[in-house]
């Protein structure tokens, strides 16, 4: 068990909704269980709420575990994508770069080839 931090608690109030202190909130930051901890516990409780109270709590842990690693992976493909577009921005400024210089190519007088006269 531990002590949450002012800013965990804010966080958490937020996606809560729960009110601010004064108007019926907490005035001290709540304790909060590991999951280990839920486990020990249960361990020790005998009563038939407690322990039904502590196989939900341990399914929420399980829960949110599985979704960390869901976000893990999301987070994973982002930056595979976000590595590639990175690659494709440069391939993009080299094209232009490229079809810059061919540009101030066509704007320099062409050498002219070919029969030449004296009158021209």
């Amino acid at each position: 068990m531990f002590q949450l931090t002012e800013i965990e608690w804010n966080s958490l109030r937020s996606q809560i909704a729960t009110s601010k202190i004064g108007r019926g909130g907490r005035a001290y930051l709540p304790n909060v269980f590991t999951e280990h901890g839920v486990l020990m516990l249960s361990s020790v409780l005998n009563s038939k709420q407690a322990i039904q109270v502590n196989i939900q709590i341990v399914r929420i842990f399980t829960r949110l575990r599985n979704l960390l690693s869901e976000h893990t992976e999301l987070k994973l493909e982002i930056a595979d994508i976000k590595k590639h577009l990175q690659n494709h921005d440069k391939n993009i400024e080299l094209v232009f770069s490229y079809l810059d210089k061919l540009t101030d190519k066509e704007n320099q007088p062409r050498k002219r080839i070919g029969f030449k006269t004296d009158a021209l």
